[in-house]
């Protein structure tokens, strides 16, 4: 039995992702997006199609990890302070957008699908949320998660999350099951979440910082990415425990880390499990979506789709531009929000529980979230001629322009410190990635920020913000660059210029085939300027030293030129300047690897 389970799980497995692979693939070419192929997929491979694979409830569950992961890395983009300075759009724009969407929706099931007052709230409520699983990852790919339209989107999504308590606690207290009264008073739900996110908040400080430390200075990658994932699993089976939202617990974890130097590190380990699990819960969701249900009532759920759409659209066109939102961003805002999201399906569940609303009822409208967020890909498509200003061919505009920093630097150590402060001073903005703990520490003391991470990892750059960087400088010691791995920083970041610390004239051969367009020797230019030190002490005459500086410098240059050339250390010997070329008895060294 044991390995017959094994066997479907494996099977299941292989099926899911070969249709997920192919349907995004060929979503993707047609621009529709990775959101539109995991649903279909789910459909085609679900009980009412091919019926491939079964048991999608219990997939759904597992794959909400991926929602709760999502929540984690938005918490870590966002320091306190910052969601602070969010506070109006989160507590003002959402609550006002879930009220009114939730009247709007539930006064519509009333008057006209003309279900009682309580099934039409079970029902307004759930329809009034959207889809953070869909949302949030299509503006992260549009780079537009940062600009104050993808903030006061996520500001509206959050209070969404926020708004499930309150509403469970309405379902639960309009449920006609005796068994349902069971459960814990709305006030004391508020109290859990009081509770429980001043316990997460506290677990951050006290445990989740010093546990992070301890794992960097230990060095033990494999420890970060389970420490990571407990920091996840743990908030969130906190928040499950006491009844409230997973994602939430979540959230509060990534923003107490959001201002430590781990970040970047935690971002770019979660990261792929985030997506395999997002992937998955949309393929689950596909795999729920009851077509018979659909067949047997087709106007209705594509009325009601549409209706839901509409009005949706329609009422945060209105808030937006009651919140002085020009006209354009404010009907995109609309429409990036005007489906039904995944939380609805917990709260159908539970009226379908507390007896509000039949079965039938409970799998129609999940049928019309599910075509709801089916359609956001297309409704995007379609309207993107609308929603985007006309361009004014006459007018000047600003040049590209980053939302992070202007340069990336890897490596704080003496070099990089150096390097750092010079850019600083001239007030470009930087971000700083290091794997030295107690190097970090110590800059944190003079009020540096530097991020724990390694930035020999491409998945940590692009967390980093290496996409919208227009310098990448790598400042390690040692010999940790080659050329190759610079071809692949390169193609994964082409706006952005690498400049590269080289360790010696051995490392710069190396590089000769790599992109870069500056690499400096890291002891070359101290060399140097001791050099002339020493002669000035000597009592030289600067003309003397200038000759000399000059002198090697030619030779150093086309010394290396040749090495370069020929791949070798030790060619180009004979440009070597030796005591012998001044006539004098002894030589004192050569420098090869300078």
């Amino acid at each position: 039995m044991e390995h017959a389970a094994e066997g479907s799980l494996l099977r299941d497995g292989v099926v899911l992702l070969g249709f997920a692979l192919a349907f995004v693939l060929l979503f993707r070419r047609l621009g529709l997006g990775a959101t539109l192929g995991y649903l279909i997929a789910g459909a085609v491979v679900g009980p009412h199609v091919l019926g491939l694979v079964g048991d999608a409830e219990t997939k759904l569950g597992f794959a909400e990890l991926g929602i709760t992961m999502l929540l984690f890395i938005v918490g870590l983009e966002l320091s306190p302070a910052k969601l602070w300075r969010l506070k109006e759009d989160i507590f003002a724009l959402g609550a006002l957008q879930v009220l009114a969407c939730g009247a709007a929706i539930t006064a519509i099931l009333a008057l006209i699908a003309h279900f009682s007052i309580p099934a039409a709230l079970a029902l307004g409520m759930p329809l009034a949320l959207s889809s953070t699983a869909q949302v949030l990852p299509m503006l992260q790919s549009a780079g537009r998660l940062r600009t104050p339209f993808g903030e006061r989107a996520f500001s509206i999504l959050l209070f969404q999350d926020l708004s499930i308590i309150p509403m469970i606690t309405i379902i639960a207290a309009l449920s006609r099951n005796p068994a349902e009264a069971a459960g814990p008073s709305g006030w004391l739900l508020g109290l859990y979440t009081v509770l429980a996110i001043g316990g997460l908040i506290a677990a951050g400080r006290f445990v989740l910082t010093p546990l992070f430390r301890w794992i960097g200075n230990h060095g033990e990658r494999e420890l970060f990415v389970f420490a990571a994932l407990f920091t996840v699993i743990a908030s969130a089976a906190l928040m499950e425990f006491l009844g409230l939202s997973t994602a939430l617990g979540a959230f509060v974890a990534g923003v107490m880390l959001a201002d430590s130097p781990y970040r970047h590190e935690l971002e770019a380990d979660i990261e792929p499990f985030r997506s395999i699990l997002l992937g998955l819960f949309f393929l689950a969701v596909g795999m729920m979506l009851d077509l018979a249900t659909i067949a047997e009532r087709p106007l209705f759920v594509v009325g009601m789709a549409t209706a839901l759409i509409a009005t949706k659209a329609l009422v945060i066109f209105a808030i937006g531009r009651a919140f002085r939102m020009p006209w354009r961003p404010a009907l995109a805002l609309g429409l990036l929000l005007s489906q039904g999201g995944e939380f609805g399906f917990v709260l159908l569940t539970q009226a379908q529980n507390g007896l509000l609303i039949a079965p039938e009822a409970a799998s129609l409208f999940g049928a019309i979230i599910t075509l709801s967020m089916a359609s956001t890909p297309f409704l995007m498509m379609a309207t993107r001629r609308f929603r985007e200003a006309p361009i004014d061919s006459q007018a000047e505009r600003d040049g590209p322009r980053s939302d992070g920093a202007n340069a990336l630097i890897v490596g704080y150590g003496r070099f990089g410190q150096t390097v750092a402060q010079m850019l600083i001073a001239s007030g470009v903005p930087v971000t700083l990635i290091d794997r030295d703990i107690e190097m970090i520490d110590i800059a944190a003391e003079f009020g540096a920020k530097v991020y724990f991470g390694d930035g020999t990892r491409l998945d940590l750059l692009w967390q980093a913000g290496a996409a919208e960087a227009e310098l990448i400088l790598f400042c390690l010691d040692g010999d940790q660059v080659d050329a190759d791995w610079l071809e692949s920083v390169h193609e994964a970041f082409p706006r952005a210029r690498v400049y590269v610390r080289a360790y010696d004239r051995r490392a710069l051969i190396k590089l000769k085939n790599g992109p870069a367009q500056y690499v400096v020797r890291e002891v070359l230019e101290s060399a140097v300027k001791m050099a002339r030190a020493a002669m000035q002490g000597l009592r030289i005459s600067n003309e003397e030293i200038d000759r000399a500086e000059d002198m090697y410098r030619a030779r150093d240059r086309e010394r290396l030129r040749l090495q370069i050339e020929a791949g070798d250390i030790r060619a180009a010997r004979e440009s070597i300047i030796t005591q012998f070329e001044r006539d004098e008895p002894i030589n004192t060294g050569t420098g090869a690897a300078t």
